[in-house]
């Protein structure tokens, strides 16, 4: 949500403008995307984005793309069953609100308001009672959806509450469940592949995930969900856990054709780094051939990726090349070391894939 949300206290909330690079458009830039059938955009308008995903990945890419543009969409994985969320699913029957959460703080402005409120939805309880661990957002978005009795008003006015510069939406209405077939998960017998169940067994599991699915098989996708990424200019997949964040959007069936019939073009975000556990020892070929394997249909027109992260830009230009994509590789992880992005050299990179990839000339 975009509007302007009361005051809190003597807060200032104060709009802040994008801290991301300009960066000239190039006449030599790919063809426009109505040259492919993508519908012309008013000059000056901002580009409608819809990002897929959940977790920190999810979190790190709406904090750069909310810097770019004010027509943002979140659609978030709904399979979580650790922590807070876990057991307010298994105690009410409700979505996993934990990824939710994260994306709406994401979406915080860098304003008075905005950190207020992305630290209070974030803050969670410390107790020797059954609040413990469980954070203040999970408790809302609850309320609300029992309150209201719709998943997506109740997001909304979430949204409208924090002054999110966005819109979250689930991925589905149903809680849904990730089973993986992995290879070795009982470290005593290395070669048997087992079916291993839940989002937060699988994000730790020591063997290799071979492929994963959801319960139910076939679950229904959110229409608001589906309508956006249908009316989307750009959809941004990943960066995210990989088997648990990123591949589910690709199991839900209404929202993978979506996917591969939008007029949109995909940016698909690689993670800076393996992931202990369910990705260790990947690629980042490896992870562009998981996703294939998951969803052989599935086009791409970007690849991003850190720079500092590909040993072999060759290999990943032959991988990306299966889904028709093009490789950008761009500083964008944090100068501290550690395996996050940082938001604005992130924001700085999709600003440029915006620019030179499929329109000429500046979105706003």
């Amino acid at each position: 949500m975009t509007g302007r949300s009361p005051r809190l206290g003597r807060l200032r909330r104060v709009m802040p403008e994008s801290r991301a690079g300009r960066i000239a458009p190039d006449p030599r830039a790919a063809r426009p995307a109505e040259a492919r059938g993508a519908r012309p955009r008013r000059r000056g308008a901002q580009p409608k984005v819809v990002a897929l995903g959940g977790g920190r990945g999810l979190s790190a890419s709406l904090a750069a793309l909310r810097r770019i543009t004010g027509d943002l969409t979140a659609v978030v994985t709904v399979a979580d069953d650790g922590g807070s969320s876990g057991r307010l699913r298994d105690e009410l029957g409700v979505l996993p609100p934990g990824d939710l959460r994260k994306a709406l703080a994401a979406l915080c402005g860098d304003d008075d308001w905005g950190q207020t409120w992305a630290r209070v939805i974030q803050h969670r309880f410390t107790s020797q009672g059954d609040l413990h661990d469980h954070a203040v957002g999970n408790l809302l978005i609850v309320a609300l959806w029992e309150q209201l009795g719709d998943h997506v008003q109740a997001l909304d006015l979430v949204g409208k509450l924090l002054g999110a510069h966005g819109r979250v939406l689930p991925m589905s209405a149903v809680p849904l469940e990730l089973q993986a077939l992995v290879k070795g998960h009982d470290p005593e017998r290395p070669e048997d592949v087992d079916t291993v169940r839940g989002q937060a067994t699988v994000a730790l599991t020591p063997g290799e995930v071979q492929s994963v699915h959801l319960v139910p098989p076939d679950p229904p996708a959110v229409p608001e969900a589906v309508e956006a990424v249908l009316d989307a200019d750009w959809v941004v997949l990943g960066p995210g856990s990989w088997f648990s964040s990123v591949i589910p959007h690709l199991l839900v069936p209404d929202l993978l054709d979506a996917l591969t019939t939008t007029k949109a073009r995909r940016v698909l975000s690689l993670n800076l780094a393996p992931q202990p556990g369910e990705t260790e020892g990947f690629s980042p070929q490896r992870h562009l051939e998981v996703l294939g394997r998951h969803a052989p249909k599935l086009a791409l027109d970007v690849v991003l990726a850190d720079e500092a992260a590909v040993p072999d830009r060759d290999v990943l230009t032959e991988a990306a090349k299966r889904f028709g994509a093009a490789v950008e590789l761009a500083p964008v992880a944090r100068r501290d070391g550690t395996p996050r992005h940082d938001p604005e050299l992130l924001a700085a990179a999709y600003d440029r894939i915006f620019r030179m990839h499929g329109r000429i000339g500046p979105w706003r």
